[in-house]
């Protein structure tokens, strides 16, 4: 009969549909236990990037603080001109404002002077000539002591360039302008403030806004115009702030 072979068409159809839903449900399981190992997946590979991160970082701050213990007039000025440089790069939008690896760079930046007698790193008076050569050995020695860390990647430009000047007349390799790595640019200005606001054995500290007038004044001739330009746009309060929290 007709109608006998249209209920069985639809019955067909009706078994049909619920395989397909059933297959569709099932996938959708399926589905949703991938992404649920795959979020804890994630998660995992997140953990460990932090613990790693810690780690690094603790590492780091070992090595500074072994540096800076030999130094009572540069207590916390790696923290300080760490903080300084990173508040530099996110203004001036640079492309590591957020890189842990040029921060490591930041705060190990003297890691060289380790090479440096005591005798030096505490004269009170100017250095001699043969002394001032041997001081400015630190970045190649820092360059050296990091060269095989390779996690530190760009950071150990930082250490061997930061006293490299605009204009060409620093050390150690005596680049000028855009060839001198942005972050070790960046560095610079953040380093010269720290040095000019802290007591050191040789001058009395100067005042912040002092210190920005004379970071101000060698732009184009030590500083990178355009980095000064970001640094000039902090206001004194931020700066202040940031010296505090960093530990004066």
């Amino acid at each position: 009969m007709p109608g006998k072979g249209i209920t069985t068409d639809i019955s067909v159809l009706q078994e049909r549909l619920a395989t397909v839903e059933r297959s569709a449900a099932e996938k959708e399981q399926q589905l949703e236990r991938y992404a649920a190992d795959l979020r804890e997946t994630f998660k995992r590979e997140r953990d460990r990037r932090h613990e790693l991160r810690r780690s690094y970082m603790a590492t780091v701050r070992a090595l500074c603080n072994a540096v800076e213990a030999r130094d009572a007039y540069t207590g916390k000025h790696a923290e300080r001109v760490a903080a300084y440089g990173m508040e530099i790069a996110r203004v001036l939008d640079a492309p590591f404002a957020d890189d842990p690896e040029v921060e490591f760079g930041f705060l190990l930046h003297d890691v060289g002077k380790v090479a440096v007698p005591d005798a030096i790193l505490w004269k009170p008076e100017p250095l001699t000539q043969e002394e001032r050569t041997l001081m400015e050995r630190h970045p190649l020695v820092g360059w050296e002591i990091l060269r095989e860390i390779d996690f530190l990647g760009e950071a150990k430009l930082v250490v061997r360039h930061h006293h490299e000047r605009w204009d060409g007349a620093g050390y150690p390799d005596g680049l000028s302008g855009d060839s001198i790595p942005l972050a070790a640019r960046v560095f610079a200005v953040a380093d010269v403030l720290d040095a000019l606001t802290t007591v050191r054995p040789y001058r009395a500290p100067s005042e912040l806004i002092e210190a920005r007038s004379m970071i101000e004044e060698t732009a184009g001739t030590q500083f990178d115009p355009e980095v000064v330009g970001a640094f000039l746009q902090i206001p004194l309060e931020r700066l202040d702030r940031i010296r505090l929290e960093a530990g004066d």
